[in-house]
């Protein structure tokens, strides 16, 4: 019996009705058709064939009272999906929403969170000492429940239960996977930006703390995965776009690196946990046309999603990308007519 607040009940009772199986699974077979290179479309646009205003009012939580709490993360996140039953295009999901720093978290990062007036979500502040750094590459893997590790579980186990006790819940709304960024984001986010000196100083000790934050990585999201199997055909994330494989890495840090640093320190690790997990997608921030085709060399990447275009030659990002079958993922809706591409876009693209 789930021991949850009146609210919270009224809540996830008014979302379990308004789930339609029929046009949950439509909406699950058009992106499952667009992944797998089967869309009639060039250009992707999915849409909810019928959507379901909410019954009660959408809570507005901030997300600084949910890191704290996970009954009201659970709400943080319900509020979402109520949200998406009334659009044509998102997809139903939550996460264990606690920023950037869940990993470098488990290492004994400082936590920061945001004032509360940005609503925004934490991360952690770098240590800025290489000397912490062989400390923690001596230690080896940290204790998962460090940080927000402990934090992240609990909000599992919450799901857990609120999964079993509503059936169409459970089967339609997601929880994909917290956010653990990359190998070599959460590198950077611990060291500061020593680390790219060191990459010159000391690149065996930069590989060293890689290689751990790989292994962390692997851990942490395998006990995650052992509390919420899934295969690797299709996945969610972020609500918006879906992915073959099971992970979504994120490697900002990357458009600081030159093409052979990027084939030096970030994919190696990339490649390991893609490997690991049955494939993935990437995200990056800033400009990665210097490096993107390298990123999509790898064997099982499916999909790039990268948030800022307009920093990028797309020509380039096309011909390493969609040009070979990679799907690129969440692109502005107004694109397709400010940008048109003589070439198309083979259906690999989704706005």
């Amino acid at each position: 019996m789930l021991s949850l607040r009146p609210e919270t009940i009224v809540l996830l009772n008014d979302i379990e009705a308004r789930i339609n199986p029929e046009t949950e699974e439509d909406l699950a077979a058009q992106w499952k058709a667009f992944l797998y290179g089967e869309s009639k479309e060039d250009i992707f646009h999915p849409r909810r064939k019928k959507t379901s205003p909410p019954g009660v009012p959408i809570p507005n939580i901030n997300i600084n009272d949910a890191l704290s709490d996970a009954e009201t993360m659970l709400v943080h996140q319900l509020a979402g999906v109520s949200h998406a039953l009334k659009t044509e295009t998102l997809n139903l999901a939550v996460r264990a929403n606690y920023g950037t720093g869940i990993l470098s978290s488990l290492f004994g990062a400082e936590i920061f969170e945001m004032p509360r007036e940005m609503n925004t979500l934490p991360t952690t502040k770098p240590f800025n000492d290489t000397d912490i750094i062989r400390e923690i590459v001596e230690k080896g893997i940290p204790d998962l429940e460090n940080g927000f590790g402990a934090r992240v579980f609990a909000f599992g186990r919450l799901w857990q239960e609120v999964c079993a006790a509503y059936p169409k819940i459970a089967k339609y709304v997601s929880i994909y996977h917290p956010d653990l960024q990359g190998p070599l984001d959460i590198c950077e986010l611990m060291w500061g930006c020593d680390m790219f000196y060191a990459m010159y100083d000391e690149p065996e000790l930069v590989h060293a703390m890689l290689d751990l934050i790989t292994d962390t990585y692997a851990a942490f999201l395998d006990r995650w995965f052992s509390m919420f199997p899934c295969g690797d055909e299709m996945n969610i994330h972020w609500g918006n776009m879906r992915h073959r494989g099971r992970i979504m890495l994120r490697c900002d840090s990357a458009m600081n690196l030159s093409p052979e640093f990027y084939e030096a320190f970030a994919m190696p690790y990339d490649a390991r946990l893609l490997e690991h997990f049955g494939g993935g997608a990437m995200h990056f921030c800033g400009k990665g046309d210097h490096y993107i085709a390298l990123l999509c060399s790898q064997p099982k990447l499916y999909s790039v999603n990268l948030s800022q275009p307009h920093l990028n030659d797309m020509e380039t990002i096309w011909r390493a990308s969609v040009d070979r079958g990679i799907t690129v993922l969440g692109f502005p809706g107004t694109y397709e007519h400010e940008h048109p591409r003589a070439g198309g876009y083979h259906g690999r693209l989704h706005i």
